[in-house]
Formats: structure tokens, C-alpha cells, sequence
């Protein structure tokens, strides 16, 4: 069962209600919490689709609603290359990926990148990247997660 991720998009439907509400779709924030209406924030991260489910129903029933059935699904998990890359886009995040994995994902350099500039946005935090001081030292190479971005930029001539 996979566990919910900070950056992971979850859709959650309230069904069977009095007077019907559109789903609540979000991003999951850095502090790993969706908000929810009226219950406010709820812990996301690290639960399964039918745990946080439980929850967010356990918090509406019996205070806000007599009954309710929760749905709670995930979208896809991506991240984003972009900049000096043969094939900037958004990628397919399908488990632990750092960001020099995530550029060859993305057909490797262009023969324009800056090696030594290479941006990791992670919600509001950006990291600069030096991938030729990855390629000596691999261990110093960041993961990437959903929700990610991966700008490398242009070198100058």
C-alpha cells in the first residue's frame, strides 16, 4: 500500500450528504497536511488512501454530519525537468529518484546546460546544484519528490 508524500495531489469526496459538495482535490503541504473545509488541517502524509480516509470522517462524523462515506484518491505522482534538457516535461515520479537520475530521465544535458547550475524547487525551498561535484561525490546527490522541479539553466559562452 502506498503511503501519501508531501507534494502528492489527493482527492477527497464527501458522498452521501444532505446537499451535495464538489470534491476538495490539494496538494500535500510541506508540513504534510491537506485543508480540509470546516475540520481544517489533517494529516496526510504518511497514511494510506483509507487511513486518512477514516480520519477526515471520524473528524466530520458526528460533528458536522450524521453520515458520510469519504473518498480519498491520489493523482499522479510527477516532477519537473526543465531548462537545458534534451526533453523538458513532466515525468513520472515512480519512487526514489535524485536529481541527477531525474535529469537523464529527461534525456540528459544539453550540450547549453551549466552543470554547475541546476535548481531544486521543492515547494518553497530552492537548492542550487552543482551535478559535476555529484558525479565525484554520488552521495551528495538530493532525492527528488512528487510536486518537484528541476530547472537547469543556461551556461553563459
Amino acid at each position: 500500500m502506498a503511503l501519501f508524500q508531501v507534494g502528492d495531489t489527493v482527492t477527497v469526496t464527501l458522498s452521501d450528504l444532505p446537499d451535495p459538495i464538489p470534491p476538495h482535490v490539494e496538494l500535500i503541504k510541506e508540513d504534510g497536511t491537506i485543508t480540509m473545509p470546516e475540520i481544517g488541517h489533517v494529516q496526510a502524509a504518511g497514511k494510506t488512501a483509507g487511513e486518512l480516509q477514516n480520519t477526515i470522517e471520524s473528524l466530520y462524523v458526528p460533528k458536522y454530519y450524521t453520515h458520510c462515506n469519504v473518498t480519498v484518491t491520489i493523482g499522479d505522482r510527477v516532477y519537473y525537468v526543465y531548462g537545458e534538457v534534451k526533453t523538458p516535461g513532466r515525468e513520472l515520479y515512480i519512487g526514489a529518484t535524485t536529481v541527477t537520475m531525474a535529469i537523464t530521465t529527461a534525456g540528459d544535458f544539453t550540450d547549453f546546460a551549466n552543470h554547475k547550475n541546476v535548481w531544486l524547487i521543492h515547494g518553497k525551498t530552492r537548492t542550487k546544484i552543482n551535478c559535476d561535484e555529484i558525479f565525484s561525490h554520488p552521495e551528495k546527490d538530493p532525492l527528488v519528490y512528487p510536486g518537484d522541479e528541476i530547472d537547469v539553466k543556461r551556461r553563459l559562452f
